[in-house]
């Protein structure tokens, strides 16, 4: 996995910044956000980073619960999850693609829940994102 693109970075990063380092998958980014926003009714956006080591991520939220983080990457970007047990039920049995279900059963078990990362770098792929986030929001 590429690293985070804003490692090093002490302020979020601007919307020109952003487009530069996400390069042709921008416009995805910004369809998937916009996408979730309105489909999701997600309802809260916040730039976040722990730590200037670790870069900025995008957080979207419903009612101040965690849904989605969105990580810039060089050319594309990461979706990452942290799916309770009835999430990762319920995603098992799912139409998702074998190839993510293999990721849900191969990714870490945290006391916070199951951490799953994906790389988003097309439209296919920013379709998985928005099925997890359902996923997620109804479990």
């Amino acid at each position: 996995m590429l690293p985070n693109a804003f490692i090093g970075h002490a302020k979020q990063p601007t919307k020109k910044e952003l487009a530069a380092v996400l390069g042709q998958t921008d416009v995805l980014w910004q369809a998937l956000v916009s996408d979730l926003k309105r489909d999701l009714k997600l309802d809260r956006q916040e730039w976040n980073s722990y730590s200037v080591k670790a870069g900025w991520s995008l957080r979207l939220q419903l009612k101040k619960r965690n849904i989605v983080y969105l990580g810039p990457r060089a050319g594309c970007f990461m979706a990452a999850f942290v799916l309770g047990d009835k999430a990762v039920a319920a995603a098992r049995n799912s139409k998702l693609p074998p190839g993510i279900l293999k990721i849900i059963n191969e990714a870490k078990r945290y006391a916070e829940g199951t951490a799953v990362r994906l790389e988003v770098r097309d439209a296919k792929d920013a379709n998985v994102v928005k099925m997890l986030a359902m996923i997620k929001i109804e479990n």
